[in-house]
């Protein structure tokens, strides 16, 4: 049986389907349900395991679970409880479902309700706040309120707005039993108290103080390694940021060594550049990229871990022809390529999906590196997340 660790979306399936919250649906891949899982390599069944490899779950076939131990890790698990612990610790509570930070007359609303049990939504994709800023918001609320408590449930999105709200509705009710639910009037005011807009205020930075990572992605010889180095420069000349290169031969060099140019190692390549970008935006630094990364889907995964972690992720399609590419052809690359010594070249031998949804857009072709990188840096200013001025170098 092979092992396989979910995606965060199915790691958080997994833990509603085993704690009873999904009930009456109870295993993974039902006809008509969204609560689907994925294996790979068309396996039928396997050992789910997190990500630092702890088995949690077995699945059958069927998408039946055998639950082997839960979650063990991650902030506030202690307030990851079952429905069944919950109805046992808190019967007759108001149960109040929370997908953002309360606000000042939500809190009044709430103040006369009794008890209640605040339920922090913290699924992934689903909350306005990231998990973590949503329970310490509505920690910070409880501690606002007469008799509040917390648990915390972690709701994913299935990209099906009714869909959700269905599922959401069904899982709050779970754990309420037969207590009530109350749902939060829309706020005509949606300021928050001091302490509350404390954790909203840093989880929600403005643009220029949001992690970010910039990649930049086109054929080789497009221009988008020497765009991302004069970028790079501009931004250390400024300075006021922490800033990293991750350019795609130097990541090959160190964090890829040893994979090869076959498309699953290519593929692996972008995701290992990706990650290390999602970290870095994490803490607030700004990751510069520079991959061909000519799949659509892999790039969409590197957005998604950016995105994550709360950083933000600006596509610049370096979008110079191939036909100017090739007649660069500065490091002889094309020509092996034609002459068959280089299996599985981006242009040539495999394909580029070119970006539909890109930040901006820059074709190098008869322009300097300052023009071309002028595009890339508009649309920055613009979008808020970097004010830059200068020059940028040489030609493309």
């Amino acid at each position: 049986m092979i092992q396989h660790c979910p995606t965060p979306t199915e790691l958080d399936d997994l833990e509603l389907l085993v704690s009873g919250a999904y009930a009456p649906l109870t295993r993974f891949n039902e006809p008509g349900s969204p609560v689907a899982l994925d294996l790979p390599d068309g396996a039928a069944e396997a050992e789910l395991v997190d990500p630092e490899g702890l088995p949690l779950a077995r699945v059958a076939a069927d998408g039946s679970l055998e639950p082997l131990t839960h979650a063990q890790y991650g902030p506030f698990r202690r307030l990851h409880l079952t429905p069944a612990q919950v109805r046992d610790q808190h019967a007759g509570a108001t149960f109040v479902p929370v997908a953002d930070a309360l606000t000042a007359a939500e809190l009044d609303e709430l103040r006369g309700l009794g008890r209640v049990v605040l339920v922090a939504l913290t699924g992934t994709g689903t909350a306005a706040l990231s998990p973590v800023a949503l329970v310490r918001a509505t920690l910070a609320a409880a501690a606002l309120l007469p008799d509040a408590v917390v648990v915390a449930v972690p709701l994913p999105t299935h990209g099906d707005a009714d869909v959700d709200h269905e599922l959401g509705a069904r899982v709050v009710a779970t754990y309420a039993g037969p207590d009530p639910v109350h749902a939060l009037a829309s706020p005509a005011d949606d300021s928050h108290p001091a302490a509350i807009a404390k954790i909203v205020d840093a989880d929600r930075p403005e643009p220029e103080d949001q992690g970010l990572v910039l990649f930049f992605t086109g054929l080789s010889g497009s221009g988008k390694s020497t765009l991302a180095r004069a970028l790079m420069d501009l931004l250390l000349e400024q300075g006021g940021r922490s800033v990293t290169s991750l350019d795609g031969d130097v990541v090959r060099r160190h964090l890829s060594a040893g994979l090869t140019f076959s498309k699953a190692d290519r593929e692996t390549n972008i995701r290992r550049i990706g990650w290390v970008a999602a970290e870095i935006a994490r803490h607030g630094g700004v990751a510069v990229c520079s991959p061909i990364a000519p799949f659509a889907e892999t790039r969409a995964q590197v957005r998604e871990m950016v995105e994550g972690t709360g950083g933000a992720f600006f596509l610049v399609h370096v979008a110079t022809p191939l036909e100017e590419c090739e007649r660069r052809d500065r490091k002889g690359l094309y020509a092996k390529a034609r002459a068959g010594e280089i299996p599985e070249f981006t242009g040539i031998s495999s394909p580029y999906e070119e970006p539909d949804d890109p930040a901006v857009r820059v074709d190098t072709t008869g322009r300097t590196i300052e023009d071309a990188l002028d595009d890339v840096l508009v649309a920055l200013d613009e979008a808020g997340y970097l004010h830059l001025t200068g020059r940028a170098g040489a030609d493309a």
